[in-house]
């Protein structure tokens, strides 16, 4: 069943850009690559983030020690989430893009994660640019527009 994914998208908002879990959380390390963090500061009020990634935060600071550290990435992710920043839901339209998606990748041998994959539906739906560090798990969506802010501009 071929679906059209015609929808409004978080786009008239002025949203460009979907984040993945190495660029969100790349602002609380010890030492931050200044590329990133120039390109947060630049791109402003232009990015979103999904509910996977979200977790993946919440996730790897639940699994930390208690420490200075876990304290501070724990504000951190507090910060976050009284802040304006929208984190947007795997949604229908997410899902009916994958399963088509997920099934032509497989039948090419080219299975990407879980959770890459869910990242890049929402992303792909909400015709958002993903950046990410990790490239590589993302190039064989079909469509999928992808940045790596850790390059210098």
């Amino acid at each position: 069943m071929a679906r059209s994914h015609n929808r409004k998208s978080v786009l008239m908002g002025g949203l460009i850009y979907l984040l993945d879990t190495n660029i969100l959380s790349e602002p609380i390390k010890k030492r931050p690559n200044q590329s990133v963090i120039d390109s947060l500061e630049r791109n402003q009020g232009q990015w979103v983030t999904c509910s996977i990634v979200w977790r993946e935060l919440h996730y790897g600071w639940s699994r930390l020690a208690e420490s200075k550290r876990k304290k501070e990435i724990g504000r951190y992710l507090d910060q976050l989430g009284k802040s304006s920043l929208e984190i947007l839901p795997f949604d229908r339209y997410a899902a009916e893009w994958l399963g088509p998606e997920k099934a032509r990748l497989e039948k090419a041998g080219a299975m990407p994660s879980y959770v890459d994959s869910e990242i890049a539906a929402i992303a792909s739906t909400q015709k958002l640019t993903l950046v990410t560090r990790n490239l590589s798990a993302f190039y064989n969506f079909k469509g999928l527009r992808l940045e790596n802010w850790f390059l210098p501009v």
